[in-house]
């Protein structure tokens, strides 16, 4: 533990997730966004689906927990959509499990606290003619069509609507961009800086238009330790100094 506390951003999903932090992973984006702001942390977990999420969500989001986190981010979908494989083994869980699955993780996750608010992510295409040439020989074939992305991701879309609960149809935004197929993914499947750019845009766009109190949009959040101080650098009048505790002007993007 290491003070101040601040708000407690927590990512929870699948690959999309825990590939977050790399090459210019929207996770990454948000670290850089919520400086001084939030601690964004990253509970991530390769391949798995909302079957895996359900057997640990007890040990990742304990409910006597004294410090809860202030916005959870969550993402499962991908893997469960996968088509199924003969021997029953594989990520593959069948929609109306998926959506029961969902239920369950939103109402434990809506437990934690009165002040905790869920931002659920849907399911984003997948450029299937590159998902079906990325053979390997240690993989049986994986049945990956945006047929059953689109399905899943419009049960989780109704499922947040039912439960009150901010919802990002990625599989619609990324699909707004053009050349989405070829630019948006690294391997057909997991994203791109540039997919990765569309996920942080939605995702400040619903923290924007939320009606929560406390907001929990960046630019409605106190920065630490914020005050001016004779310590900072000098301004060219010689007289004043310039207080860098707002500064963004490192960003490519000028996020809103």
């Amino acid at each position: 533990m290491v003070g101040p506390l601040r708000p407690q951003f927590i990512l929870f999903g699948s690959s999309i997730v825990q590939l977050s932090f790399s090459n210019g992973g929207w996770g990454a984006i948000l670290a850089d966004v919520y400086a001084r702001k939030a601690d964004i942390l990253l509970r991530g977990y390769y391949g798995w689906n909302s079957r895996r999420a359900l057997e640990v969500l007890d040990r990742v989001f304990p409910k006597d927990e004294s410090n809860q986190p202030s916005l959870i981010i969550t993402y499962f979908g991908g893997n469960d959509s996968m088509g199924p494989h003969p021997s029953d083994l594989g990520p593959h869980v069948p929609l109306p499990e998926y959506i029961d699955n969902m239920r369950k993780i939103a109402v434990h996750l809506k437990s934690l606290s009165d002040s905790t608010r869920l931002i659920f992510l849907t399911c984003p295409p997948v450029d299937e003619e590159r998902v079906n040439k990325n053979t390997s020989e240690y993989f049986s074939h994986l049945v990956r069509t945006n047929e059953l992305c689109q399905t899943y991701s419009e049960a989780c879309i109704k499922l947040c609507q039912e439960l009150d609960i901010k919802v990002v149809d990625l599989f619609t935004a990324f699909q707004q961009r053009d050349n989405w197929e070829t630019d948006c993914f690294t391997d057909g499947v997991h994203l791109s800086a540039e997919g990765s750019k569309i996920v942080v845009e939605e995702i400040l766009k619903v923290l924007k238009e939320a009606e929560w109190n406390p907001s929990l949009h960046w630019k409605s959040m106190p920065t630490e330790f914020s005050d001016d101080s004779p310590y900072d650098l000098v301004a060219a009048d010689g007289e004043t100094t310039l207080n860098p505790s707002e500064w963004t002007f490192h960003r490519a993007i000028q996020w809103d």
